[in-house]
């Protein structure tokens, strides 16, 4: 059911009948250590690269979601995967063991927001009805994919972020307990473009998408922003949440009670973050860790997830491209 301009309500419950989530050892020692189902001792994960290591997370993100919901391969009517690695190798290669129809998604760290914006439209009026969503990232491969390789040493600039090394996975089901967490709406986000050049800011190129993500959000479904417990961003930074609070502010909506993001909270403050964490596996894995699992203990209600994402490219960083941003938001109610 459309819901003014750009959001939509789910015609069925939809439960959130699980989640995953596997880090890094750095991500391990951040603030949300205890919450994660398993962090790695090293990064590499017997593994020769990091992209290889980055594909085994997401089989196993994939392989414990479905188990944990006490499900079988065959129960699965679909997997939707994304991450930030060129033709999606880490989730695609990670699905071809599985033998379940799988659709590849990309919209960079805003991925996991559009894999379940496209979950809910799959789910129910006699289509499917169950499907796993999962998204990743690995800190060794997206430098190497986005920027400069480990080996070089570069110096990160005061505005960068350090991507998240993780996979966090969901299973949507037409079937659920009480208790459980339930999708319930979805605003999918346009580009927005406000001329940032800078590939090592991406929390000001993100920043406007997720503010115009989230005003629509509120306006289509005539909600206030004291209607959700937390609206939580993907990976903007600490800058980049100051930048929504400020462009929201400006438009009558003040979130200072309620706005947070995932980057800006996945590390610890003693540890050298710089602006926090991004990647694909940012918002996935802290939203199958601390998020739904506080959920699930009633002391969080109600959660608007927007996860965001730079669409660029090291080529066009390199011919002088701007960066486009996107936002997805996911409302979730338990």
């Amino acid at each position: 059911m459309r819901k003014g301009k750009h959001t939509y309500k789910a015609d069925e419950d939809i439960y959130v009948a699980g989640t995953y989530s596997i880090v890094g050892p750095t991500e391990g020692k951040g603030r949300f250590g205890c919450f994660f189902d398993d962090v790695l001792e090293d990064d590499e994960w017997e593994c020769k690269t990091h992209e290889k290591t980055e594909i085994k997370m997401h089989k196993h993100a994939i392989e414990q979601v479905i188990a944990r919901a006490d499900k079988q391969r065959t129960d699965i009517d679909c997997l939707i995967g994304g991450d930030l690695l060129n033709q999606l190798v880490a989730s695609s290669f990670a699905s071809r063991e599985f033998e379940i129809p799988f659709v590849g998604v990309y919209s960079a760290c805003a991925s996991f927001g559009e894999a379940m914006s496209l979950a809910m439209f799959m789910l129910g009026r006699g289509n499917m009805r169950t499907a796993v969503c999962c998204t990743g990232s690995h800190y060794g491969a997206v430098e190497r994919q986005f920027r400069y390789p480990l080996e070089l040493g570069t110096q990160p600039t005061p505005a960068s972020q350090y991507t998240v090394t993780g996979a966090g996975s969901v299973l949507l089901s037409l079937e659920g307990k009480q208790g459980m967490p339930k999708l319930t709406h979805c605003t999918i986000g346009k580009i927005v473009d406000y001329g940032i050049c800078d590939p090592n800011n991406m929390g000001a190129a993100m920043a406007p998408a997720a503010a115009d993500t989230i005003l629509t959000h509120l306006k289509d479904t005539g909600r206030g922003e004291d209607y959700y417990d937390y609206i939580f961003t993907g990976d903007l930074g600490k800058f980049g949440r100051e930048t929504v609070y400020y462009l929201c502010k400006k438009e009558g909506y003040d979130l200072s009670g309620c706005l947070n993001d995932c980057g800006s909270l996945i590390y610890a403050d003693k540890q050298k973050d710089v602006q926090g964490g991004s990647g694909a596996g940012c918002s996935s894995v802290v939203f199958a860790s601390y998020i739904y699992k506080e959920m699930c203990e009633g002391n969080i209600k109600r959660v608007l997830l927007v996860p965001t994402g730079a669409l660029l490219s090291k080529d066009s960083s390199l011919q002088g491209e701007s960066i486009p941003g996107i936002a997805h938001a996911v409302a979730f109610e338990v």
